[in-house]
């Protein structure tokens, strides 16, 4: 005797009525703990190499510095293009690896990029600086936060900077915090060549006394029967001032550094990009969400810790918030699950009117219970909720309700040919639940495109076939497990005489009377071929009128009607 799964479930009332609590609280603890973003993840398969070497023309960059690592990008052989740029004292090469590259493959790839431009390093130009390698272009900062100090010193504003950094770092659900914005101080000494003329000081001298003066280099240790204690050279610059006294011998005289040159604190120059907020120099810090976050989570920490932080500034300087992703995809979010609240609506709705209350109710109260377990088997997979996964559940969601409504409807029609309830799950399953599998299948595989697709547009929809197929699959085991016993417990024996069908039964019924009524007339006797009107003849105790019934029979879906077809009450 083969298995089946709609009368197992119907013995086992109570393990199925456990099941479906546990899947209804499983499925909401799930919905609360999926990742929210606004886009699925993707992986941004760019690497930019950047090299510096000051003082070269753009010629000498293009021939001596960036021909060189190009050369060595081509031995890959896992590119889309290579594109460069040349300036005058620096280079910059952008490396595009294969948009059908794998995703889990790129980070070797990118290990194999350094590596060989790691080989050719010493074959550069002496004064080369770097190549320096960035592959970190997925990182999005969703909040930025602006650190302005009306009346404070850079150093000081940076050092702040530094700290809250730190204490950005430390919150759950973070990734990265760094700082947007910052310079490069400098200290600036200009130096009057008349005066060292006049004095017979070379430039060289000064630049030799400053670099041994502030060298930072081994001075020796010394040992006693114990212990062994380093020795260090103290005299470090410390401040403008330390620099500004420092003494520069002149022959048989000591001058100032202060005498002949102007010492001043300053930023790096051409200066790197700035940062101003309302019209105030300012220190960005963008914060990332780390992989599998929760946005919106994130969120709701960052502001906690956002009041808090302000609190530790001191008087002048604030802390100010610049953009908050988390309200954006809450939004975003909050958008979609209303469509999906109101697709949810639309389909009871339609199932209600068309197939009645009891049945329609049925539907109803699977929906959530698929959706439950859709959101379940999101989290197992880890699975997000973002516009993809959410426009998924949308298109799936008129797929969700076809094999409960099939389910249901066998049930129902069984039920009324006179099969008990336990017959009539047991029919359901054994005639409909492999074509309804078949067909869950094969819809499913109408996306599989979508997710075999190698290129950066297969990985960022994936998504998609994820979640449509989940949410089609557990839809077909809610058909064949829960929707037996919801029928059994919610399904009336028949319709009572004073209930009308539902309104397809009604215009199914009322075609196929006006059919029958017209085949009656045709072949009734009495009946006038030229003026169409049917004489009956009287009645006789042949021709009573007889009500018409249904004898079911057992492994047929239909019914046979006894009784005359003339007399049959039409």
């Amino acid at each position: 005797m083969r298995f089946n799964l709609s009368e197992w479930a119907l013995r086992n009332r109570s393990l199925v009525l456990y099941a479906m609590i546990v899947v209804a609280i499983g499925g909401t603890l799930s919905y609360l703990k999926l990742g929210r973003s606004e886009d699925p993840p993707f992986t941004f398969k760019a690497m930019v190499i950047r090299t510096l070497w000051p003082g070269a023309t753009a010629e000498e960059v293009s021939r001596q510095v960036t021909e060189r690592i190009e050369k060595k990008l081509m031995e890959t052989g896992e590119y889309e293009f290579i594109r460069s740029y040349s300036r005058p004292g620096e280079s910059q090469v952008i490396f595009m690896a294969r948009d059908s590259m794998r995703s889990r493959d790129v980070p070797e790839l990118w290990y194999q990029v350094r590596k060989k431009i790691g080989d050719i390093r010493a074959t550069l130009p002496e004064g080369v600086v770097g190549p320096f390698f960035n592959d970190e272009f997925g990182d999005t900062f969703g909040n930025i936060y602006a650190l302005t100090g009306e009346g404070f010193d850079y150093a000081v504003l940076k050092d702040y900077a530094d700290r809250l950094q730190l204490e950005l770092q430390r919150i759950d659900n973070v990734g990265k915090v760094e700082l947007i914005g910052l310079q490069d101080e400098r200290i600036w000494i200009e130096v009057s060549n008349t005066r060292l003329a006049t004095l017979g000081i070379p430039v060289e001298a000064v630049q030799q006394a400053l670099a041994e003066q502030n060298a930072v280099v081994p001075a020796g240790f010394f040992e006693t029967p114990t212990d062994r204690v380093q020795l260090r050279v103290d005299g470090a610059f410390t401040s403008v001032e330390d620099i500004r006294a420092f003494p520069i011998r002149a022959g048989d005289r000591t001058i100032r550094l202060g005498d002949i040159a102007t010492v001043t604190r300053g930023f790096s120059d051409p200066p790197a990009p700035r940062m101003r907020y309302m019209g105030k120099d300012a220190i960005g810090l963008g914060v990332s969400m780390r992989e599998g976050g929760d946005i919106l989570r994130l969120g709701e920490t960052l502001d906690a810790a956002f009041a808090r932080l302000q609190q530790t500034l001191p008087a002048g300087m604030e802390l100010h918030k610049v953009t908050d992703q988390p309200a954006a995809v809450r939004e975003s979010v909050g958008e979609f699950v209303r469509v999906l609240a109101e697709a949810v609506a639309i389909v009871l709705l339609v199932s209600f009117f068309s197939l009645g209350f009891r049945t329609g109710l049925v539907v109803a109260v699977s929906i959530p219970l698929v959706l439950a377990m859709t959101f379940t088997v999101m989290e197992w997979f880890g699975v997000g909720l973002h516009k993809i996964s959410l426009g998924a559940l949308v298109l799936a969601l008129g797929l969700l309700v076809d094999d409960a409504i099939i389910a249901v409807e066998m049930m129902a029609i069984k039920m009324e040919q006179g099969f008990d309830r336990f017959r009539a799950a047991g029919f359901a399953w054994t005639n409909t639940a492999f074509p309804m599998l078949t067909g869950t299948l094969v819809t499913a595989a109408g996306f599989l495109p979508i997710a075999t697709a190698a290129s950066g547009v297969g990985e960022y929809t994936r998504s998609l076939f994820e979640v449509v197929t989940i949410a089609l699959v557990v839809s077909w085991i809610a058909a064949v497990l829960f929707i037996p016993y919801l029928g059994e417990r919610m399904l009336p024996d028949l319709y009572p005489p004073a209930h009308k069908p539902p309104l397809r039964q009604r215009a199914g019924g009322a075609a196929g009377g006006a059919g029958a009524r017209r085949a009656c007339r045709r072949h009734a006797p009495g009946t006038s071929a030229r003026s169409g009107r049917h004489r009956s003849p009287a009645p006789t105790a042949r021709s009573r009128r007889t009500i018409p019934t249904r004898v079911p029979s057992t492994g047929d879906s239909g019914a046979c009607w006894t009784g005359p077809c003339a007399t049959a009450g039409w």
